[in-house]
């Protein structure tokens, strides 16, 4: 069994745009999967309905064997601990510091009187301290998140995901942000620290050389449904037609 496996999923929003149009997809454990499409193509709508940030219309997302599209809101909570969430605008709370950022990534499994007052158990803090070494932002970890650059407070992003202890990296353009020389670094270390931990990642992308540079597998969706799904080495000038002009006619 896939470690995710998508069915049917489709999202329609109030004003009636058609995000998602009924995705299959599977990801398995270790694979690093690159999501391409132009903007509006239903790529971070893939990635928010997969973890319900947003929720799909129909269809269903099973993580590991659980149902997350049948979840009531405490299984929901309890899954999410499982299931890293790294955003292209870091997602950060700028008054807090590095280390805060980092230890919100357990806010999930603390108890509610912990989190209110940020009373975290020093294996907790030792953890953080850990992945903010990791990620290469040790000596940063008193400075408030806005008094960092780009690059710098994406490794707070990939270090707050990490204390989650996640079954899957889902990461919604990473580098959209940042300046090539620092995306590249940024993609090199999640891709080193989830294949040293055997986690798997769903990154949502439009940088086709970045993609094709460090995914195994592509995905292109277009119009909100998916136009191809391969090996990455077999990507070619028509795939690159079928992914950004496609379903150009609907």
């Amino acid at each position: 069994m896939a470690l995710v496996e998508i069915g049917g999923l489709k999202k329609t929003y109030p004003t009636g745009e058609r995000a998602l149009r009924g995705i299959d997809l599977t990801v398995e454990s270790g694979e690093m999967v690159a999501v391409l499409g132009l903007s509006g193509s239903g790529k971070s709508t893939l990635l928010r309905c997969i973890n319900r940030l947003v929720e799909p219309t129909e269809g269903e997302v099973i993580l590991d064997g659980v149902r997350v599209t049948s979840l009531d809101k405490r299984g929901l909570r309890k899954v999410r601990q499982h299931m890293g969430m790294i955003f292209q605008e870091y997602n950060l709370v700028d008054r807090l510091s590095v280390l805060e950022n980092v230890l919100s990534g357990c806010l999930g499994s603390a108890s509610t009187w912990r989190a209110v007052l940020r009373a975290f158990p020093k294996v907790d803090i030792d953890r953080a301290m850990e992945f903010c070494h990791r990620v290469g932002i040790l000596e940063h970890i008193r400075k408030r998140a806005d008094q960092l650059s780009g690059g710098q407070r994406q490794r707070v992003g990939i270090a707050r995901a990490l204390m989650q202890q996640p079954k899957i990296l889902l990461v919604d353009e990473p580098t959209s942000s940042l300046d090539m020389k620092i995306g590249v670094e940024v993609m090199e270390l999640m891709c080193t620290i989830a294949e040293e931990r055997h986690i798997p990642m769903l990154v949502s992308m439009h940088d086709l050389d970045m993609a094709t540079r460090f995914s195994k597998r592509i995905v292109g969706l277009h119009l909100g449904r998916i136009v191809f799904d391969s090996p990455t080495a077999e990507v070619d000038r028509a795939t690159m037609h079928r992914i950004y002009d496609g379903a150009a006619d609907e």
